[in-house]
Formats: structure tokens, sequence, C-alpha cells
């Protein structure tokens, strides 16, 4: 019997072709694989063509079906978060420019049923034509919304935490602002005390002394209030219903011995039935830092005031603290007037430990409220509060 003759090169030769196109072919099936595990998209662009290939992976992030999405770069160009356009394209034609070998860029882009969903879009020349500009470029889409979201909350969480510590450090500050303020004041009593010679002038000043009293024990309870609250998330559920007029009036007449003795007449222009839902103890706090700068920073050669008065909109209460006292340069420290252990004054005042206005702006964004500051040099200064009109709120813990 007579075999077939068997040629050994055409053999070797099949068996290599062979071989190395199911290599091929694995290498492939294997990239496709792991881009379908990972969700990852896949898209090619032909730029002479304008067509694209986008895979099922890219097309199912935004929510289409394999036959629904058209193949041209303005389709998905089109869906693109328009806040994001600019940015987008910008990126994008750095890499056809040369400028960059690898794009690489997030954005928004609009699903089918309208929402939107972050992409990591990556992108590079894969081809070239005979005068070295791209003819095709292959990239990848990746959905990164839960990411995206995750570093949204995060980012909040850390607001509210350091939002959280900004209140713990301002409440420190109140208790040795305000208690010391209060010690000043009935030092200074007892001193006057002690001189006063007569029977009158020193019931006088026991009835301030009394004013004082009750004063700092109110301060001493509301604060000691505040450390009983248990955790809050934010102050504005704090939701004290206070009447503006009554609070004004309380905090003047704790000042009388210093409003007489700098000769500064408060006014307080406020409606009786004026009312505002917040913390009690940082407003009062908030009105009684402003008010004793006035009287503090009166100026010796004017018939000194200070008058309270409100601005009502739709949505918020303004409420304005305006003095006709030495005044600030705000041209020359407008940048640090909230800041901590600042004076502006040059009056080398002993008491003036630059702490208040630091003291005021961090209580006054504690209740969601906003505080700005105008003044001139030798004219006097203005405080306006503005806080948002809020109904009360309920407690967690009724």
């Amino acid at each position: 019997m007579k075999f077939p003759s068997l040629s050994l090169k055409n053999y070797k030769s099949n068996r290599y072709k062979n071989g190395t196109t199911s290599e091929c072919s694995l290498e492939d099936e294997k990239h496709r694989i792991a881009l379908e595990l990972s969700n990852v998209g896949l898209w090619d662009w032909n730029i002479i063509t304008n067509k694209v290939f986008y895979s099922k992976e890219s097309k199912q992030i935004i929510g289409y079906a394999e036959n629904e999405l058209k193949n041209t770069s303005e389709f998905w160009d089109n869906k693109v978060h328009e806040d994001d356009k600019e940015s987008y394209y910008s990126d994008f034609n750095s890499l056809l420019d040369g400028k960059i070998d690898l794009y690489e860029h997030e954005y928004r882009i609009q699903c089918k049923n309208g929402s939107y969903k972050w992409i990591l879009d990556k992108g590079k020349i894969a081809k070239r034509d005979h005068k070295g500009k791209p003819s095709r470029i292959i990239g990848t889409h990746t959905d990164i919304t839960t990411t995206k979201n995750s570093e949204a909350q995060l980012k909040k969480n850390l607001q509210l935490i350091t939002s959280q510590n900004k209140r713990l450090y301002s409440f420190t500050h109140i208790v040795s602002h305000n208690l010391n303020t209060h010690i000043g004041n009935l030092k200074n009593i007892l001193e006057f005390y002690d001189e006063a010679k007569e029977e009158s002038e020193k019931k006088e000043l026991i009835g301030h002394l009394r004013s004082i009293s009750e004063s700092l024990t109110t301060t001493i309870v509301d604060l000691d209030d505040i450390i009983s609250i248990k955790s809050k998330v934010n102050l504005h559920q704090f939701n004290e219903h206070i009447n503006l007029h009554s609070c004004i009036s309380k905090i003047s007449e704790s000042l009388t011995l210093d409003s007489t003795k700098n000769e500064v007449t408060i006014h307080n222009a406020l409606r009786q039935d004026e009312t505002l839902f917040s913390n009690r103890s940082y407003l009062e706090s908030v009105f009684y830092n402003i008010i004793s700068n006035g009287i503090k920073y009166a100026d010796p050669n004017k018939k000194s005031q200070i008058v309270i008065q409100s601005i009502h909109t739709k949505d918020t209460i303004k409420i304005l603290i305006s003095d006709n006292g030495i005044g600030i340069d705000t041209a020359k420290f407008k940048d640090q007037l909230f800041d901590m252990y600042q004076t502006f004054h040059g009056t080398d005042r002993k008491d003036s430990r630059g702490i208040g206005l630091y003291i005021t702006k961090t209580q006054v964004e504690a209740l969601n409220g906003e505080i700005e500051l105008e003044s001139k040099l030798n004219e006097g200064t203005a405080f306006i509060l503005t806080f948002k009109k809020q109904k009360a709120l309920v407690s967690d813990q009724a």
C-alpha cells in the first residue's frame, strides 16, 4: 500500500498559520470578555468617514439598545451636558492637535430616559494619514456615576463636619468672650459702687448690678442648654420663636451702664411684633457683640447713636444695626474684617481682642444667615444681617 507523500514544509506552515490565527482570536476574545465583565464601553471613531462604532456596553450605559444609537460622533456629542461641553471639546481638541497623547475626561451625558450619568471618557489616536493627521481614534467609556455620587456625599459630610467643628470652636469662644464681658461689667459696677458717696447713686448702681447679674444668669443658662441638647445635624433645627424687638430691648438694657458712660443712645426701631425662628443664644450673642462694639467705638466728638431696624423681602428679613461711630477703613482692611485676632480702629484698646467679629460671623453662618459690613472712617458702621424666613420646624424628639 502506497501512502501519499507528506510535505513537512506545508504541514509546518499550515500548523503555524492556524496556530497564529487561534492565538490572535483568543487575545481578541479575552479583551472583549474583559470589557464586558468590567462594563466598560468601547468606541472606535473613523475620522475620514465620521463613523463611530459604539460597543454594546457603551450603549447600555446610557440606556440604548444595540440598534438604537446612531453611529456618528454628533449623536454622542449632543448628549453631553451643556455645562460640560466646553471642557469636553477643549480636551478632545487637545488630543487632535497633538498637545496630549491620551484624552481623558469626566463629564455628564444624557441617557435615553432623560437622566444624566457621569462618564469617564478615554481615547488615543490609533492611526494617522499620510500627512500625519489623526484618522482613527479608539477609546473607552466608563460609568462613574456611583463614584461621583459617593464623592459628592463625602464632600457633603466633610462640609457638615467642618461646620460642626466651626460651631464647636465658636461655642468655646462664646463662653469665654461673653462671660468675660459680663464679669468685666460686674467689676466696673463694683468699682463705681466703692467710689460712690451718695446713697441714691449706690442704689442706681445696685439696679445695674441686678440687670447684669440677670443677663449673666441668662447667658449661663442658654450656654448650658446648648451643651445639654443632644446631637443636632443643623442649627436651624433649634427653632425658637424669638421676638426681635424684645430681644434687642433686653440687650440694650443690659448695656445701659456702658451706653450711658459713653453717651450713646440706642434706638430700637424694630416692630414690636417682629419675630424670627432661630437659636436664641446665638442670635442674642450676635446682637450683643454688634451693639456693644457700637458703644465701645463711639465717636466722642459726636452725639452718638445706634439704630436697629429691619427690611423685609418675600423670603428674607434683613436686620440693620448702624452707628455713627469712628468707623473702619474698609478699603484697607476689606480682606480681614471677619478674621480672628484682627483689630481695625487704631485705638490701642486693651479690651480689643479682635475676636468679636469672627465669633459674630461664625454664629450668623451657623444660623444659615449672612452678614455684611459697610463702614467709612470717621462716619460710622452698618451691619446687615440677612436671615431666611421660615416656619417652625417639627422637633425630632417631640
